[in-house]
């Protein structure tokens, strides 16, 4: 008998490394399950994940799923179609592929340079608040503040703000089984880019925002969900996604002392060290549900059409079919296999470059900057968030030597 994952579980949302190593031998293509009546497959090989990625018979719309597995999904912007839920993770071609391209007209990498210095700046006023004091909390005194100041400057949402839209973001995306918390925060972001929105309209600035409603104004093809579905899907990937990195990573190298060492003499080691940290614990666990079209096989399973299907990330970069030894923490990994922590194909996540700028400097600063950085309390303490998509420490508390000590 097939078993079937609760993908909530404390345990396994704790540690999911061990079920992968499992699942990928036991059952590579596993049903999964959600307490709130979510349900589907789950595949775990890197092969077969690869292939799934860029396979153009498994749709991203989630209305090509079953009735009652659409019901169980209203009201989250990932499996849902309506609100804010209508972006480049839940729609195919050709409507992808022309939301796809006013994306990249206007979040484009001569943008996101544009940002180093400010990444640094930011970066170097979080180190210096932090420094005097020997201990942090590097979620909420670092991770945040910086993900959530670069992502809103970047998409123009003024200062004052940015607390609140956080607060909002982080309760949508935790997947916590308080309904009506995430059910108020999406009505809340909802009506917050509709005013910024209607705000842009009337006074273009330049920013994210602006640039993507100046591509509408010219094509005529960007609805107001449009517009909004892709500036929430902006806004909850470009800062949570960039949380969760920060925060793994550094939990990571703090567990891997001689990794950590080896980094602090060695900073041409930085750009390896990130891609590492992206195949070893990425932020991204699962990408969002596909929906065969067609009867499809994977894995020598078949799926139906419709069938909702998760592909764990985290699990194929841990293959022992493609990486050497993959449980090992290495930054000078070179194993010649490319990772699939951005997915892969016209969905590759459009956010990479901002991930990829942000955390060296990020990782740089806080690692060379606080020396004897450990951390404040056993591993086995920290927890971590309940998501379907991310992988994300709640707390990562440290301790570190001050100036003075």
């Amino acid at each position: 008998m097939l078993e079937k994952l609760n993908l909530s579980d404390q345990q396994f949302v704790a540690n999911p490394y061990s079920t992968y190593a499992r699942l990928r031998e036991e059952q590579p293509v596993c049903p999964v399950t959600q307490p709130n009546g979510l349900y589907g497959w789950m595949i775990t090989r890197y092969d077969d994940a690869w292939s799934a990625l860029a396979d153009p018979r498994l749709s991203h719309d989630p209305r090509r799923g079953p009735a009652d597995w659409r019901q169980a999904g209203r009201g989250m912007p990932l499996e849902d179609r309506s609100g804010l839920g209508t972006h480049l993770l839940t729609t195919d071609p050709p409507e992808h592929t022309r939301l796809r391209r006013l994306v990249a007209s206007a979040f484009t990498p001569r943008r996101v340079e544009r940002l180093r210095e400010r990444v640094h700046e930011i970066t170097d006023t979080l180190i210096g608040k932090i420094q005097p004091r020997g201990a942090a909390e590097l979620i909420d005194d670092f991770a945040v503040p910086l993900a959530g100041t670069i992502i809103s400057e970047l998409i123009g949402i003024p200062e004052e703000d940015r607390a609140r839209l956080h607060d909002w973001t982080a309760s949508i995306v935790s997947g916590q089984d308080a309904a009506v918390t995430r059910q108020q925060a999406l009505a809340n972001l909802g009506d917050y880019l509709l005013d910024l929105i209607t705000a842009k309209r009337s006074a273009p600035a330049e920013d994210l925002v602006s640039s993507v409603l100046t591509a509408h104004d010219e094509t005529g093809k960007l609805t107001e969900q449009e517009a909004l579905s892709l500036i929430f899907m902006l806004l909850v990937t470009g800062q949570e996604s960039t949380v969760a990195f920060i925060g793994n990573g550094m939990l990571a190298l703090l567990r891997h002392p001689d990794q950590l060492t080896l980094l602090r003499e060695r900073p041409d080691l930085m750009a390896p060290t990130v891609e590492e940290i992206l195949r070893y614990d990425g932020a991204a666990e699962r990408v969002a549900w596909r929906f065969p079209t067609e009867p499809v096989q994977i894995g020598g399973t078949w799926l139906a059409p419709g069938d909702p299907l998760l592909i764990a990330l985290a699990a194929a970069d841990r293959d022992p079919a493609r990486f050497a030894d993959p449980d090992r923490f290495d930054i000078t990994r070179s194993d010649g296999q490319p990772h699939v922590a951005f997915g892969r194909g016209i969905h590759y996540c459009p956010g990479a470059p901002l991930i990829r700028l942000e955390a060296p400097i990020a990782l740089g600063a806080l690692i060379n900057r606080l020396p004897g950085l450990d951390l404040a309390v056993p591993y086995h303490q920290l927890s971590w968030r309940k998501s379907l998509t991310l992988r994300c420490l709640t707390k990562l508390p440290v301790t570190f030597t001050t100036a003075a000590t």
